[in-house]
């Protein structure tokens, strides 16, 4: 079973602060099985690790959501967009103080929108309202991470 690496190296700079120099989301491309296994993962796991593993098929989603669209595939591509939709109000529901990588989630929301952005900026202008739709929503769940990340 494959996962998505989330790298994140801090470098300490100066007096105390620390600045994120390295970071790799994308190590191998994301297909359908892969995306069906994390899937299956993620219903059988504990209720304090599904917010991640959830970010996680959304990212997934996303990037393969990104290469159909690249490739012509606009029907499915179309049809990823709207399960990660699904998948971003599950993030809604799971998000909670004692998730053990509330932090790790944050970051890749916050990769997942970056990407998102990109394919708003080129995908036609038939398809643009679904994918504004998907990153506001994505937006949303990244910024109640965050604010769950602050509150500890």
């Amino acid at each position: 079973m494959r996962s998505v690496a989330l790298v994140a190296m801090l470098v300490v700079v100066g007096a105390g602060s620390s600045q994120l120099c390295a970071s790799s989301f994308d190590q191998i491309p994301p297909d359908a099985e892969s995306i069906a296994a994390l899937e299956a993962r993620a219903t059988q796991a504990q209720p304090r690790e599904q917010c991640f593993l959830y970010a996680e098929i959304v990212h997934q989603m996303t990037e393969l959501s990104l290469k159909e669209y690249s490739a012509g595939n606009v029907d499915h591509a179309t049809s990823l967009l709207k399960r990660i939709q699904s998948f971003a109000q599950k993030i809604h529901l799971s998000i909670a103080g004692n998730d053990k990588r509330l932090k790790n989630t944050e970051l890749l929301l916050s990769h997942t929108a970056f990407r998102l952005n990109e394919m708003l900026h080129s995908s036609s202008y038939d398809d643009r309202p679904l994918v504004q739709e998907t990153l506001s929503q994505i937006s949303h769940a990244q910024d109640e991470a965050m604010m769950q990340v602050f509150q500890k």
